[in-house]
């Protein structure tokens, strides 16, 4: 393969674009009149954008002959890659202003940070699901929850702005593009519901399969998941009651993310049989 298509060229394309979304969408939030076809700008940046870092992914994935999880780099790729495919979804039917430039931002950083830390993508772990396509069902359902929960904190720090603007009164700027708390609030609990189901099925799919093989379950990383998962199982069922309402619930679903992120690490140091990656990678 050429050095103009490796995984990483490939990658960096894809993250420069997500990195050009969200300057443009700054740029127009400048405009005092709305400028026709920026959402259509925006979003062919982020179609872009996800497309070559679908494609860097592919990749890798080849390299190893199943999903592309065997190092924190890889990881934090599919969980910036996830949380894009959760936004077309949600970003076409509820046409929610400004989503796509907070996601933009948030899978640009993403994308950008994994790029920039060398030793994230060093090592990579050496048939990490056994050839079993359960197992790597299992691992690829729980990631995408993570890009899941990375949506649902993109859309609870929107909450706590727009809270903070109607609090002190700014009914300007960000105000007129964020919707409103009401449908803020819903769209969190759908998006959290969302994540934790998906993680429950990740969870159950794995169960089927180490019920049977207790020998190759991971204990550390395993009970990680399981802390995360009942963490946000807990935050649902607050909200569901009514315990943990609006801008309290948006500030945990942004503090229970950051958990889950620095989770990711112990979760990926427990794997074993790691070897080097090529020096052209």
């Amino acid at each position: 393969m050429s050095s103009l298509l490796t995984d990483r060229s490939l990658l960096w394309i894809g993250a420069l674009l997500y990195l050009a979304g969200f300057l443009t969408g700054l740029v127009a939030l400048t405009w005092r009149q709305p400028r026709p076809g920026l959402r259509t700008i925006l979003n062919t940046l982020l179609v872009g954008g996800w497309g070559f870092q679908m494609a860097g992914l592919y990749v890798r994935g080849l390299a190893v002959g199943g999903c592309p999880l065997g190092n924190t780099f890889e990881i934090v790729q599919f969980v910036a890659w996830s949380a894009m495919v959760v936004y077309f979804f949600v970003g076409a039917t509820l046409h929610v202003t400004l989503l796509g430039l907070f996601t933009a931002g948030y899978a640009a950083t993403l994308a950008l940070v994994s790029l920039l830390v060398p030793h994230w993508d060093l090592t990579r772990g050496l048939k990490i699901f056994g050839n079993n396509p359960w197992i790597e069902l299992h691992a690829a359902l729980a990631v995408f929850s993570y890009g899941v929960f990375g949506l649902l904190a993109i859309t609870s720090l929107m909450h706590v702005l727009q809270s903070w603007n109607l609090k002190h009164k700014r009914l300007n700027g960000l105000f007129w593009f964020l919707p409103s708390v009401v449908q803020l609030d819903q769209i969190n609990f759908r998006a959290l519901t969302l994540g934790v189901l998906l993680l429950t099925v990740s969870l159950g799919v794995g169960a089927s399969w180490w019920v049977r093989d207790t020998a190759s379950v991971d204990v550390p990383k395993l009970t990680v998941t399981i802390s995360v998962w009942a963490a946000y199982l807990a935050i649902g069922l607050l909200r569901w009651r009514a315990r943990l309402v609006a801008v309290r619930f948006a500030w945990v679903c942004l503090v229970m993310f950051l958990i889950a992120l620095l989770s990711l690490g112990p979760v990926n140091s427990s794997r074993h049989h790691q070897v080097p990656l090529t020096p052209h990678r």
